[in-house]
């Protein structure tokens, strides 16, 4: 069964940088749209990037550009998300989806299998 594994959280000070790490286990579908997402308490899902397996299509929420990277790394199945300049409103719990059907890029009710999630606490 394919899994999504993430990794990379912790915490930072604002301005500080991390890397998130969604490593998949298993196989998965050439041709999906693969994603991070994060949700901080009392608040819902938002998208925050994401990218077609061919690397193409990258989306990012408009909060982020700029200081956010996704990418990925096709011989080890690993998609990466990059963040610096973080600010306290970054702090969430931040979760690496797949998305196998169509739907808009930073949607979370348009991806259907997620990881566990990566706490990503960011202090002023």
């Amino acid at each position: 069964q394919v899994r999504l594994v993430e990794s990379g959280g912790g915490s930072v000070q604002a301005g500080g940088s991390l890397r998130l790490t969604c490593a998949p286990s298993g196989t998965t579908d050439s041709n999906i749209r693969v994603g991070w997402f994060r949700q901080a308490p009392g608040k819902e899902r938002e998208g925050v990037a994401s990218l077609y397996s061919t690397g193409e299509r990258i989306y990012y929420a408009d909060s982020v550009k700029g200081r956010f990277t996704i990418s990925q790394d096709n011989a080890k199945n690993t998609v990466y998300l990059q963040m610096n300049s973080l600010k306290p409103e970054d702090s969430a719990m931040y979760y690496c989806a797949a998305g196998f059907r169509g739907g808009l890029p930073l949607r979370p009710a348009d991806y259907n299998l997620w990881g566990q999630g990566t706490q990503v606490t960011v202090s002023s």
